[in-house]
């Protein structure tokens, strides 16, 4: 079973991360730029919020509040669910399936590692069975 460390060996740790007091704008804005769907939120280098493009949907929006004067801190999530580097695939996909998110940031005696997606966790899982019918037809053929 591949674990959450051998993921983010592959497809890299690098974290998108926006302040608390940064404009939900700005937040929105660089979602765009990196082509992602979800920010962690810092504070001395400590996970205190996430932010998703579903939060902006949702808080900002349906609200009919402004993006611009919008900051971060009022529409984030304060609860973070977190991988552990030790976890397997599947055990953050019941995680996020069971808590309904789709972005674990992952984490290390408070050490933020990486971040893994539900997209990120579906395509290591499509991989791995590819493989295993793969060596499977090998052997059967062989």
């Amino acid at each position: 079973m591949e674990t959450v460390q051998q993921l983010l060996d592959e497809k890299g740790h690098e974290v998108w991360s926006v302040r608390p007091d940064d404009s939900v704008f700005d937040a929105i804005k660089k979602m765009a730029d990196k082509k992602i769907g979800s920010l962690v939120v810092l504070v001395d280098h400590q996970i205190v919020g996430i932010i998703t493009e579903r939060h902006y949907a949702r808080s900002v929006i349906l609200e009919g509040k402004s993006s611009l004067k919008t900051p971060v801190r009022d529409i984030m999530a304060t609860r973070v669910v977190c991988a552990r580097i030790d976890q397997t695939i599947e055990e953050c996909m019941a995680v996020m399936t069971e808590k309904r998110i789709r972005h674990l940031p992952v984490v290390d005696q408070d050490r933020l590692l990486g971040l893994v997606s539900i997209g990120d966790l579906v395509k290591s899982t499509i991989a791995n069975q590819k493989f295993t019918i793969e060596q499977l037809a090998d052997y059967i053929q062989g």
